[in-house]
Order: structure tokens, then C-alpha cells, then sequence
């Protein structure tokens, strides 16, 4: 299995996701912001970090990047998409998810391990899950409050399409404590924490919690599995 990993001027976290996805057993495709082609990957991961143009509003100006053309038009074609923090926010300006990722409530960044709960187990990338599972994965955010009118907060919860909420405080503000969402086909998720931190042991969360500081990994492994059993 391929899985591309984009890369936008600005991204942190690209090579740890396409680390994950090694792990996870897949071949991690490198996909330019610049480049108008997915190089025929089985699935694609917005890394986080930032991108260009985050100083007029958090994933505004990437969502015209050429890469996110065919993106778009393959995600609403069923193609699995995970967003991770600027993924996410970049996710949600291309409106295949919806809300917006607003400055934390404290104005502080905010850089911790984040207890969450997994709160639908049937997407491509939660599947490996169990539901209401609890597991502790990095978050690392200045922007992540998650937000958006009540009647789509209503939606997404009657639908079930709240993928992960934060346990304990709420760490930014984030309406109804959501971390994570899906759209209605479940193909296309995105999350703020950052599970391509917590993938081996030593380099992520403390070993002790969650199991053993590898929580994130099944977030990749559930999308390989998929496409092999598919």
C-alpha cells in the first residue's frame, strides 16, 4: 500500500508521519504542496506544523495549493484522507470537513500528552479502535480550538461523526470537547493531537500510560489494514 504524506512550505511533522506509515507496514509517498498529482496513492495524510499563509488565517491560502485540487476530488471520491492539526485546519478551509480550528481560549500554545477518547471506530482510520476507547497521544497547538454553529455541533453528533474528544480539561476551547471528526462517509478525517508522536516507545508519551506510549499507531495501521482486507 502507498500513502502520501504532503509536504507545504512550513510543515514540522511530515517526516514523522511518513515514519508512521513505514511503520505501519505501507510505503510513505512524498506529495509537494506545488505538484497537482497524487502519484496514484492508496491514501493521503495532511501532516501538521504549519503552512504558507497561516498568518491570515490557519490553512486560508494552502487550500489552494495545486496538490489539493485532485486531493479534494479523490476524497469526495472515497480515497481515506487524515488531517493532523494544520491537516486539519487545511481540511476544513477545503470544506470536506466543516467548522474551523479558532486561536486556543487561553491565547497560549499549548504543548502536552492529551488523554482522548475514541468515539467512532468505523473509519478508515479508527478502526483498529475500540469504542470509547481511552488513549494518550501528543497535542501541540496555538489554533486548535475546534468550532462551529450549533446546528453542525447537533450534526455531527446525532450523525455520529465526532471521531475523538479530549477527557479531562479541555485544553483549547474546543466546542463539546471534540478533537477529532469525520465527514458523513467517514473517509476523510481530521484530528488536532498528533498521533504520529506517540508510534514507538521512548519517543512519544510516557510508556506508562495508554499502552505504553503507542496509542497513535493504530491510527496508520487501521488504514493499511483496510486497503490490504479491501
Amino acid at each position: 500500500m502507498r500513502i502520501g504524506v504532503v509536504t507545504f512550505p512550513g510543515s514540522l511533522d511530515d517526516r514523522d508521519a511518513a515514519r508512521a506509515v513505514r511503520l505501519a507496514g505501507a510505503e510513505a509517498v512524498s506529495l509537494w504542496h506545488g505538484d497537482a498529482d497524487l502519484h496514484g496513492v492508496d491514501a493521503v495524510v495532511l501532516p501538521g506544523g504549519f503552512s504558507y499563509g497561516d498568518y491570515l488565517r490557519c490553512g486560508a491560502i494552502a487550500r489552494f495549493a495545486p496538490v489539493m485540487g485532485p486531493l479534494v476530488d479523490a476524497a469526495n471520491g472515497g480515497l481515506p484522507v487524515l488531517g493532523i492539526c494544520n491537516g486539519f485546519q487545511v481540511l476544513c478551509e477545503s470544506h470536506l470537513l466543516p467548522g474551523a480550528l479558532v486561536r486556543n481560549d487561553h491565547r497560549t500554545f499549548v504543548c502536552r500528552d492529551q488523554p482522548l477518547s475514541i468515539e467512532r471506530t468505523d473509519t478508515p482510520w479508527t478502526s483498529a479502535y475500540a469504542p470509547g476507547e481511552r488513549v494518550v497521544v501528543p497535542l501541540k497547538n496555538g489554533e486548535g480550538g475546534f468550532v462551529a454553529d450549533e446546528r453542525t455541533l447537533d450534526e455531527l453528533e446525532g450523525e455520529g461523526r465526532v471521531v475523538a474528544r479530549y477527557v479531562g480539561k479541555n485544553p483549547n476551547g474546543s466546542y463539546r470537547a471534540i478533537a477529532g471528526i469525520s465527514n458523513a462517509a467517514g473517509n476523510v478525517v481530521g484530528l488536532m493531537p498528533h498521533p504520529e508522536h506517540a508510534i514507538e516507545p521512548l519517543f512519544g508519551p510516557d510508556p506508562r500510560s495508554g499502552t505504553g506510549g503507542l496509542d497513535g499507531l493504530r491510527f496508520f495501521t487501521s488504514v493499511v489494514e483496510g486497503l490490504v482486507s479491501a
